[in-house]
C-alpha cells in the first residue's frame, strides 16, 4: 500500500452577492504535489443557489465552475493559466478574490489516493 502523501485542498464557493458574504459550497480543488495531482470536482445545487439568490445568472455560474476542472487538467481552452505548472494552477485557483466564484482558505491533509480523497471531500463538504 502506498504511504500517505500530503495534499492541499480548498472548497469552491458560489457567492452570488459579494456584499452579503452568503455562499453555497459547489466543489473542491485538491493538489498533491508529490504525486503531481491536481483535480477538481463540481456539484452545484442549482435549486439551493436559486433559493439564496433568485436572480443569479445560472449560465454564468455554470461557465465559471466548468472552467475550474479544465484549468486543473491544463486543457488548452484554459488559456495561459492552464499552461502553468500544476502547483501554479492550484495557487491561481485558490487566490483570494472578490467575485461570484471564490474558494475557502487552503487546508492540508494526508492521503494515499488523491482521486478517492477528492470524492470523499466533495461528498462531505458539498454533498
Amino acid at each position: 500500500m502506498h504511504a500517505a502523501d500530503t495534499y492541499d485542498y480548498a472548497v469552491i464557493r458560489v457567492v452570488p452577492r459579494i456584499e452579503r458574504e452568503e455562499f453555497i459550497n459547489a466543489g473542491v480543488i485538491l493538489s498533491c504535489q508529490k504525486l503531481g495531482f491536481l483535480g477538481a470536482r463540481i456539484a452545484l445545487d442549482e435549486a439551493r443557489l436559486l433559493a439564496l439568490a433568485p436572480g443569479v445568472d445560472l449560465e454564468l455560474v455554470r461557465r465559471h465552475l466548468a472552467a475550474i476542472p479544465a484549468i486543473c487538467a491544463g486543457h488548452a481552452e484554459a488559456g495561459p493559466i492552464g499552461a502553468l505548472h500544476p502547483r501554479g494552477r492550484f495557487h491561481w485557483l485558490t487566490a483570494r478574490r472578490s467575485s461570484i466564484i471564490q474558494t475557502s482558505p487552503v487546508h492540508t491533509g494526508r492521503c494515499g489516493d488523491p482521486e478517492a480523497t477528492l470524492d470523499r471531500l466533495l461528498a462531505k463538504l458539498v454533498g
